[in-house]
């Protein structure tokens, strides 16, 4: 019987208890008077009773959660900036109560709003991985060639010649970035 009055109510929570409380003890003083009334009755009654009670709250509760809110997993539609920021608020606390004390002051530091955008952009604008990358071997290449000539030659360098053919290659490797990001937009 416990299996089926689980089933009649499910494992829902969203119901009014106050209105299931009242329900129960109508239904608990209407058993007392009928059990007193006719005692050779007592096991049909209690049964009646037992599935008037049962109907009463699948009622109710049906009542109740037409009135619900929907939960998340029901819930249709983008999320709004303010739940996004309470989620990401949320996993980095869960996150950094896991960290040491360094760890976590570093953690705020770097997800600061102020942080995050500043290299989004920097990411997004002069520090493309394609850029770097054509920078450093247009360095490498561009240096070791200068020093090879240099030696064979006698003269010293300065030192900026790194520095110069880095930013050299770095400039060809956005320059090859962006066309590249334009005739892919073109091509589709």
């Amino acid at each position: 019987m416990a299996n089926q009055e689980k089933d009649n109510f499910g494992s829902h929570e969203s119901f009014d208890e106050k209105q299931l409380e009242t329900l129960r003890q109508e239904q608990q003083d209407r058993l007392k008077e009928k059990l007193e009334k006719s005692p050779e009755k007592n096991q049909e009654n209690v049964e009646d009773v037992r599935r008037e009670a049962l109907e009463q709250a699948a009622k109710a509760e049906k009542e109740t959660t037409a009135e619900k809110v929907p939960a998340p997993a029901e819930r249709r539609g983008p999320l709004t900036k303010r739940e996004k920021d309470a989620s990401f608020d949320k996993t980095m606390s869960e996150v950094r109560s896991h960290l040491s004390s360094p760890s976590r002051t570093f953690s705020k530091f770097i997800h600061n709003k102020t942080i995050e955008r500043t290299s989004d952009v920097v990411g997004k604008t002069i520090a493309r991985p394609n850029a770097i990358l054509s920078g450093s071997i247009f360095a490498f290449i561009f240096t070791l060639g200068v020093y090879l000539i240099a030696n064979y030659n006698g003269y010293a360098l300065s030192g900026s010649e790194t520095i110069a053919s880095f930013a050299v290659g770095w400039i060809v490797g956005l320059v090859f970035d962006y066309v590249r990001v334009l005739v892919g937009k073109r091509s589709s």
